[in-house]
């Protein structure tokens, strides 16, 4: 019997079955930001331990960094000691520091892979649970808590179960204007945001084998929104030329040496899984949420749902995420007003998604009734894309171009909605208050489908918007 990538990193990266059944499981990569990881430092300092492999941890600051004036000391009092308190514990137990201008900070999971600290094979931690982004490179990458980000930094291990295995196939060609995020929004409407749980997604099919590498992030990135604990893409060539020649991957022999390691970790012809879905690409259309769930989400075209048609809890959730977000059942989504156009995250702030968005946004303004921002996921991010002159098209559109940085997609930094204002957003939740304001609302679109919004200052089908069916 052959087995899967999930069961071949796992049983490579067993270190013993623990007295409470549960497994300790090395962690090859551990990602640190300034959030989740200066309590776990406290809690060493504690104890008076030091961290085990300082050289498999690396640290960056993304989330409450501003996107706009970055000088320290930092505004906020209390962003600023977390920030100091990551630069101290990374100084004193010798852990390599991603500053801001460095030409290497950035969202910790547009770090990583970009500069090539991703690889297949690896079980990869940190303290965010969009740590599944990682999987696209064929990684078991979980996201963990505090308590956990300290027994890594610890021991280089964490304690947890065995997670059983779904096999998610999109098969057939992914219709024009339909891109990567209408694919994992469309996966999990379909599967609900709990359908994953106990699950790793192995996602597979010729719509994941023709999908570049950034578009597979940002599936797997969504991952956690359906309840997986991770999602995957088994490697393939797409993975190795991402990888060929980036900053930390080995070069010329012990390149290819590693390459042969690497491709064994693909899931066998003939292994198994606990558990299998089929999705035809010819069923997805650009896709938007209506409500206060990623999983609250329908197509461009149709209606928002109306709770009379649903029983029970699924009735009355349905009911509260209406009141919220302040819209009428039965009506189209197409066509709700917005009030702010936001570019970034950790799920589409990559490179591709602004070069994606600029080659239809040329020429185009953004609606005087829209605030818009478009936030790079890295420096590196920035730095291409100002090469490209990409911010110019941004900026003459009316967007303005910031810092990199999480932005408005968790609002623990200057970047928040106000008041009840509507938001389309290129990121990956739209839970109440996600963005920074209580009575905000979210709703999450790809790339192009922000652009289309800000545009037309409504919820509008990008196909249309720029002329993408001719």
């Amino acid at each position: 019997m052959g087995k899967n990538l999930y069961q071949k990193v796992w049983d490579d990266h067993v270190v013993r079955q623990l007295d409470s059944g549960q497994y300790q499981l090395f962690i090859a990569l551990h990602l640190i930001h300034e959030v989740t990881s200066p309590q776990a430092f406290g809690m060493l300092k504690d104890k008076g331990l030091k961290v085990a492999y300082p050289g498999r941890t690396f640290a960056t600051v993304d989330h409450i960094i501003p996107t706009d004036d970055q000088s320290r000391p930092l505004a906020d009092d209390m962003a600023e000691r977390m920030i100091q308190v990551l630069v101290d514990a990374t100084r004193e137990n010798g852990i390599e520091f991603f500053a801001p201008e460095s030409g290497s900070q950035g969202i910790v999971h547009v770090v990583g892979p970009e500069l090539g600290l991703t690889q297949p094979g690896m079980t990869i931690g940190c303290g965010d649970s969009h740590t599944s982004t990682h999987g696209a490179f064929g990684c078991i990458a979980l996201g963990i808590g505090t308590s956990q980000v300290r027994d890594v930094l610890a021991s280089q291990t964490i304690a947890m179960d065995p997670l059983k295995v779904r096999r998610i196939l999109i098969e057939g060609e992914l219709s024009t204007g339909v891109t990567a995020k209408d694919v994992i929004l469309h996966i999990i409407r379909t599967l609900g945001v709990n359908g994953g749980v106990g699950f790793a997604y192995e996602y597979a099919g010729s719509v994941i084998e023709n999908m570049s590498m950034e578009e597979r992030m940002t599936v797997c990135n969504m991952s956690i929104e359906g309840g997986a604990r991770c999602g995957y893409v088994n490697p393939d060539e797409t993975t190795y030329r991402f990888l060929r020649g980036r900053e930390r991957v080995p070069e010329g022999d012990a390149f290819d040496t590693i390459l042969e390691k690497w491709r064994a970790y693909a899931s066998d012809a003939a292994a198994s899984y606990d558990d299998e879905v089929i999705f035809d690409a010819v069923d997805i259309k650009p896709t938007v949420t209506w409500g206060v769930t990623p999983g609250q989400a329908i197509s461009i075209d149709e209606v928002i749902p109306d709770p009379d048609s649903a029983d029970g809890l699924e009735k009355q959730l349905i009911s509260d995420a209406l009141d919220h977000m302040q819209l009428q059942a039965n009506q189209p989504i197409k066509g709700t007003k917005i009030d702010v156009a936001f570019l970034g995250s950790c799920t589409n702030g990559r490179l591709s998604d602004f070069k994606q968005v600029a080659s239809i946004l040329k020429g185009r303004k953004v609606s005087p009734s829209v605030r818009a921002i478009a936030v790079p996921g890295s420096e590196k991010v920035d730095k291409a894309a100002r090469e490209l002159n990409l911010h110019l098209i941004f900026e003459e559109a009316g967007f303005e171009w910031r810092k990199p940085g999480c932005s408005m997609c968790l609002a623990m930094n200057p970047d928040k909605l106000k008041g009840d204002e509507v938001c389309a957003s290129s990121s990956n939740r739209n839970f109440i208050g996600r963005q920074g304001s209580p009575t905000g609302r979210t709703i999450l679109m790809s790339p192009i489908m922000v652009a289309a919004a800000a545009v037309e200052g409504k919820v509008a089908d990008a196909r249309e918007v720029f002329g993408l069916l001719r």
